[in-house]
This record gives C-alpha cells, structure tokens and sequence, in this order.
C-alpha cells in the first residue's frame, strides 16, 4: 500500500485520533492522491485557527454549533449544515457547542501523513 492510498475499509474504533492540542483531535479516513476524508472534533471554545491552503475543502457539521469564518464572511453553523472553502481563502472555525466537522479535502492533504 502507497503513502497515497489509504486502506480500503476503515472502522471508526481503528483509525487512531490525532491530538492536534487546543482542545482539537482529528481522524483520517479514506484517501488517495485526488482527495481525502477527515474527522475533526472539537471540544467547546476549541478554535480552528485562521488559515489557508491550496486544496479544496467541503465540510460537513456531524455534531456540535461552530461559528464559521470564510473569507470575509461569517456564519454560524449547526448538526446537518456545511460549508465550501475555495482554494487558498482565509478560513477557520470557533467551536461554540462540542462536535465534529468531517472534511473532504482535494487534493489529499499530504501535510496529514
């Protein structure tokens, strides 16, 4: 198996979390080089610090309220909702409510392994 290529089934209780500090830990799921599946949880007044990166981003809130920054814009986003992050724009997220946000990154983030 390739430093690109995930395995092919991947059970939440044997993919290790990965302590990010500040109250943020995150899982990584499936992936090859094109895109990659990620877990991000957060604990209450966890932040996401203002950032940026040339992959696409798709993100979708499984859990919890997060107050959400993209750009110039901010909106706050709660279970069931998600948000798009263009390549190379400004974005992060303040956690208001514990929960998680499941993200879908193209091309892969190799910075992640």
């Amino acid at each position: 198996m390739s430093k690109l290529n995930s395995k092919t089934f991947l059970a939440e209780s044997e993919v290790e979390w990965q302590n990010q500090g500040g109250g943020v830990q995150r899982q990584i799921f499936g992936y090859n080089a094109q895109m990659m599946m990620a877990k991000a949880k957060f604990e209450k007044g966890a932040i996401g610090a203002l950032h940026s990166h040339p992959h696409t981003q798709v993100a979708y809130v499984a859990g919890g309220v997060f107050e959400v920054t993209i750009g110039d814009e901010k909106r706050i986003l709660k279970d069931g909702d998600g948000f798009y992050v263009a390549p190379n724009v400004v974005h992060g997220v303040v956690c208001l409510e514990a929960g998680t946000l499941v993200d879908a990154f193209s091309p892969m983030r190799e910075d992640f392994i």
